[in-house]
């Protein structure tokens, strides 16, 4: 297929050439990969940029996202192409090894006056870190009394506000238990009327909420006794892949684990064994 080939004949003209310039600063920006596959997705999800910015076609919008003046409208582009997939107590498992193997010995370390670090990587609009949450405060109620904190991050500054807000539909929160609910959430009414749940200071206050690049700088020093990094790195190519996995070991406790997502593996580093499905371990020694 030629460069400039159409790729739609829809409301604005799109070529394979405007993609795979959109493609190559996406990648450049936060090292995720589009296939020419996802030419379409790229469109439907872009139109509204060109309607907003009252642009006539994808060249305009290339030639203005390749420019300085063009960095906030990168951004923005970032941000409607960023796939925020995620759910409360996604892939259960990991948060059970977490409460039965991992959390015992850090809930005696915080009782202890003991500091706890736990790092959820690729945040989204927080299901994961407040689950995360919700395991701590279902073995340690008084968590906000002790030195227990989760840093979220994610390289997308609008769902970051969203998760800061922390709002869910009911339908939400059907696979927390009402324990957890109970624990972690409060019912409020949204000036629409539609019901609404909404983080409770309990839970909030363990969660700080930072935006981060996986492919950029990593001010955070750790060390972190569990890292959540799950459906992330799937989007990038394996060489960019393999050097996150290995930045991730230095910001490690010595024997934290690490939960990845159920289709990644780790490569590029004999500091993570693999100690169960989708479950790694550092190693004592780096």
């Amino acid at each position: 297929m030629q460069a400039t080939s159409a790729l739609s004949d829809g409301e604005y003209p799109f070529t394979l050439a405007d993609f795979r310039q959109i493609a190559a600063i996406l990648r450049a920006d936060v090292g995720i990969m589009l296939t020419d596959a996802k030419a379409p997705l790229v469109y439907a999800r872009l139109v509204k940029r060109l309607r907003a910015l009252g642009l006539e076609n994808f060249r305009s919008y290339c030639a203005l996202i390749a420019t300085s003046e063009g960095a906030d409208e990168r951004r923005r582009m970032m941000t409607s192409l960023t796939t925020n997939v995620t759910r409360f107590f996604r892939e259960p498992h990991h948060f059970e090894h977490l409460k039965t193997e991992v959390l015992p010995k850090l809930v005696a370390r915080a009782k202890k006056g003991g500091r706890v670090r736990i790092w959820s990587a690729g945040c989204s609009s927080g299901e994961e870190p407040y689950s995360i949450g919700l395991t701590i405060l279902s073995l340690l109620p008084e968590a906000a009394r002790h030195d227990v904190k989760i840093l979220a991050t994610d390289v997308d500054p609008d769902i970051l506000d969203a998760a800061r807000e922390g709002l869910y539909p009911i339908a939400a929160l059907d696979p927390v238990s009402q324990e957890d609910r109970a624990r972690g959430f409060q019912h409020v009414v949204a000036a629409s009327g539609r019901k609404l749940w909404q983080v409770a200071p309990a839970l909030r206050n363990l969660v700080s909420f930072r935006e981060l690049n996986l492919i950029g700088d990593w001010p955070m020093h750790g060390p972190f006794d569990a890292v959540f990094c799950r459906n992330t790195v799937i989007y990038f190519d394996e060489e960019t892949q393999a050097a996150i996995w290995r930045r991730m070991p230095p910001l490690m406790a010595p024997g934290a684990m690490l939960y990845i997502g159920h289709s990644e593996r780790v490569l590029g580093t004999e500091s993570l064994k693999n100690v169960g499905l989708t479950t790694y371990q550092r190693a004592e020694a780096i």
